[in-house]
């Protein structure tokens, strides 16, 4: 039996080292950790399980008969993550570049059908050159393998991608299908088309960085929600979010021990909202004013700044919170805040955490721009998000709430189950100043001083609309309370709303205006 066993250690020793020593420094010498590297800095010590370490490719085409690594380019297992559970698959860049075939693509789906059964959550660590050409279109049926189940786990287990080398082509649909997105500045790209083909295709010269890296997708196309400097800080990411998160759709989100020691009132809170009410602020002041101290972890954080969204935890409990930024835009929605924002209302309700949100929007953003890429259809994804979600809801208004803006904001009218609003909010269809420009456009025209009729008007317009009292009169806002109170209110709201059950119509599902 020894040499059995000495036969089973040489052949797991030679499993660990993938491609070997030489190209284990190579993909050092890049800045990136490896496969297992990775694997290691994201679960707990000691506690990973790998399946398949043994397995190889079974092709003989163009001379893969003569290149098999055990692994076949991607380590699979599961762990746990600060004592949860958590399945991990790890794309092996020193194994054919991490290209991804049948039996590669045959460990994935293992683990993925495992998450399932288990209700865990499965973490992707991308780094692949893409589909292995060697095996032709095998290499497009596995990925399609692992495209259908993505969809299958969508909305049952949270799925998470880390990008943390190359990922091109057919690659780039699995980490899209998932629920977030991590990308490595300066190690880590993603594209459909590579600089290359978008030469000979378009005449554009374009570095892959400037197409497809962590900054342009964290910026320009939001396919990324967080980007970090390095691979340690992007699997430290990784550890923070599931914190916030449920393992499965059945479960609650993970809560921390919560005493209140002290009183729940913030009196800071009282002197944000400048006097002026065309006067930015930033609306994270009273997102850290209201939650519980270093809490919010901001998803999205540098795309659509017009509107924030991330997680928190109030009285210990977790939270998703989507506030309009009066700082960036006077926080408008737009055609990407719309879609920022509902994405994450879609996620935060499937994994059965409360959504909070902070409104101050003085409408939707106009412009040629926005009417022709459809803001009309995008807009509607924020208002079908928050129509659907069966989570608690509340809504604080902060200041402006104006027009269609007010009902997609998570209005009583759409379903949200508790309203507040601070003295300084303004519900009406429109400002003042647009308002009194069309109701008393003859009066002002034919007045000696059009200008002194006009403010004379719109102030008139102001008193009687400007304010949160006749909302609150048809009971469409619930209190209105003085900001330092937010806090306290809102602790006392979800707990009240603990137990709320809410069921949609009965269908196959809805046809939201993608």
């Amino acid at each position: 039996m020894t040499d059995k066993f000495n036969e089973l250690a040489q052949k797991l020793e030679e499993a660990q080292l993938g491609g070997g020593e030489k190209r284990i420094e190579v993909q050092h010498k890049k800045g990136k950790l490896t496969a297992r590297e990775r694997i290691h800095f994201l679960l707990d010590e000691g506690s990973f399980e790998e399946i398949g370490a043994l397995v190889t490719h079974r092709s003989t085409n163009f001379g893969l008969d003569k290149q098999k690594f055990y692994g076949d380019g991607v380590v699979t297992g599961y762990g746990t993550v600060n004592g949860r559970l958590v399945y991990v698959f790890s794309q092996d860049f020193t194994v054919l570049g991490g290209s991804l075939a049948e039996a590669h693509s045959e460990k994935i789906c293992r683990v993925m059908d495992l998450a399932m059964k288990n209700g865990v959550p499965v973490i992707g660590l991308n780094d692949s050159g893409g589909a292995r050409i060697q095996e032709g279109v095998v290499s497009l049926a596995a990925y399609a393998d692992i495209f259908y189940r993505n969809t299958l786990a969508s909305g049952v287990v949270p799925q998470i991608s880390a990008v943390m080398g190359p990922c091109a082509g057919g690659a780039v649909y699995s980490p899209a299908l998932t629920d977030f997105i991590f990308m490595v500045e300066g190690n880590s790209y993603m594209f459909v088309t590579g600089p290359n083909v978008v030469k000979t295709v378009t005449h554009e010269e374009v570095t892959s960085e400037e197409l497809g890296g962590a900054m342009t997708h964290a910026t320009k196309s939001g396919v990324t929600h967080f980007t970090a400097p390095n691979g340690v800080e992007s699997i430290n990411q990784i550890k923070k979010l599931l914190s916030y998160i449920p393992q499965n759709c059945e479960d609650d989100p993970p809560s921390l021990k919560y005493e209140n020691l002290k009183s729940e009132i913030r009196e800071e809170l009282n002197e944000i909202i400048p006097e002026n009410p065309n006067q930015p602020y930033d609306i994270k002041e009273v997102i850290n004013g209201v939650i519980d101290s270093d809490s919010f972890f901001e998803v999205h954080k540098n795309y659509a700044e017009n509107i924030v969204v991330g997680f928190a935890r109030l009285a210990g409990k977790s939270i998703g919170i989507v506030a309009n930024q009066p700082a960036v835009l006077a926080g408008v929605l737009d055609i990407h805040a719309s879609q920022k924002a509902a994405r994450f209302v879609r996620f935060c309700d499937c994994f059965n955490i409360p959504l909070l949100v902070f409104e101050d929007v003085p409408g939707f953003l106009p412009g040629t721009d926005q009417e022709w890429n459809a803001i009309i259809t995008n807009g509607a994804k924020l208002l079908y998000a928050f129509c659907e979600a069966t989570v608690p809801r509340i809504t604080v208004i902060t200041r402006k709430a104006y027009g269609g803006a007010y009902d997609v904001m998570n209005s009583k009218h759409i379903g949200a189950d508790m309203n507040y609003a601070w003295p300084s909010s303004e519900i009406a269809v429109m400002g003042a100043k647009g308002a009194a420009e069309i109701i008393f456009k003859n009066e002002i025209k034919e007045a000696k001083d059009s200008e002194v009729k006009l403010k004379e008007k719109e102030k008139e317009y102001a008193e009687m609309f400007a304010n949160p009292y006749r909302a609150a009169a048809r009971g469409y806002v619930d209190e209105i309370i003085k900001p330092e109170q937010t806090r306290e209110k809102l602790i006392r709201a979800y707990q009240m709303l603990e137990n709320k059950v809410d069921k949609m119509p009965k269908k196959k599902h809805g046809n939201i205006p993608l």
